[in-house]
């Protein structure tokens, strides 16, 4: 294999499949990317066995052939490598080393048979839809902050995709939850996406899915069956295994009746809920709201730091509630509240709150109240 590649462009995809690559590996060849050149074209290829990368890149093509070399040691070199330089990568087959140069820069980097290289396969993907980039970029930013990290409930690790019924009409729905807080988020349902099975999404693939949307506008294909699902857009492929368990029925954490409104500025109630916690403990992170007409008082006080309080005028014409919070969980919401006002869904002290954005109905956060 010997090819010439712009650094910009080489630069751009490896740092899409490094991202891929486990920095810690007890099979060698999983620390590799797998380089194939041909027909003007090169392929990079990483995995982790559950979740598969391969991007696409134009190149000067001079022999076709393919060989893996550690990926984030050839991130490292083209990443220091000068801008605007053209790279040269030179595999020898008789030595087993891939050959880098850009101007007087030389590298050699040992490297593996690319027959060695795992294959993810992906059997039959039978539900295909495409959903505009914009769309799923909101959904992933909406949800994803309300993955859980605890193993133990690994079926909460990552955002359950499916279709639902919103007041009579079908959305394709994204929840994430864990256990503290929940993240809902519908989107109108394509063409192709009726009849899909609900699928867990990993946390790791969503995440690697973020980032190669970050600059992407266009339409994202997408194939799915009970096991795995696949995302291909803009010279991009990313496979991934679906978590194989079952998200609890989440709808009946949803509270229907909570009888007590408030409306608030969602910048102004973030900015107060922020600055409130600065004296929280940063064990409970406990924040103390105090509602009553025309009124609401946020409190914190900590044994060891101190009292910290903060009035805001809102709307709310109800009985008078005080509840208490995890202040980093209600910034969570806050934070994705785009509108001028947010809404709170109260019932009592001890039930789930409601907090949606007033300009975006398809969003709705629910939050379990903490003792204070």
């Amino acid at each position: 294999m010997k090819l010439t590649i712009e650094r910009a462009a080489l630069l751009k995809s490896l740092a899409h499949i490094q991202s891929v690559v486990e920095r810690r590996n007890t099979i060698p060849i999983l620390s590799n990317v797998l380089l194939e050149g041909e027909d003007g074209t090169l392929s990079l290829s990483a995995t982790d066995l559950d979740l598969s990368i391969v991007e696409n890149i134009a190149v000067e093509s001079h022999e076709a052939g393919g060989i893996t070399a550690p990926a984030h040691t050839l991130y490292d070199i083209v990443r220091k490598l000068p801008d605007g330089s053209q790279v040269e990568l030179d595999y020898d087959m008789e030595l087993q080393r891939l050959a880098i140069s850009a101007g007087r820069s030389r590298f050699t980097l040992a490297s593996l048979p690319r027959e060695d290289f795992p294959v993810m396969t992906e059997g039959d993907l039978p539900f295909r839809f495409a959903v505009q980039a914009q769309d799923f970029k909101r959904l992933i930013d909406k949800t994803r902050f309300a993955v859980s990290t605890e193993e133990t409930r690994y079926y909460l690790n990552g955002i359950y995709f499916h279709t639902a019924d919103s007041e009579g009409d079908a959305v394709l729905r994204g929840v994430a939850t864990d256990g503290h807080r929940l993240a809902q988020y519908d989107l109108g349902l394509p063409d192709g996406a009726a009849g899909m099975p609900g699928v867990i999404i990993p946390r790791k693939a969503v995440g690697e899915l973020r980032k190669l949307m970050d600059e992407y506008d266009g339409h994202v294909e997408v194939w799915l069956s009970e096991t795995k699902i696949r995302f291909a857009f803009d010279a991009v492929v990313l496979t991934s295994k679906l978590i194989d368990g079952t998200f609890p029925d989440y709808s009946r954490v949803i509270p229907q009746n909570n009888d007590k409104t408030m409306e608030v500025d969602g910048g102004l109630f973030a900015e107060a809920v922020d600055r409130v916690s600065t004296i929280s403990s940063d064990k409970t992170r406990s924040i103390k709201l105090a509602l009553e007409e025309g009124k609401l008082n946020l409190s914190v006080n900590s044994p060891e730091n101190g009292t910290a309080t903060e009035e805001l005028a809102v709307s709310y014409a109800s009985d008078a509630l005080e509840i208490g919070f995890n202040s980093r969980y209600l910034l969570d919401i806050l934070t994705q509240v785009e509108g001028d006002v947010a809404q709170v869904s109260l019932s009592d002290s001890a039930s789930p709150t409601v907090i949606q954005d007033a300009t975006d109905a398809g969003s709705l956060y629910v939050l379990m109240p903490m003792r204070v």
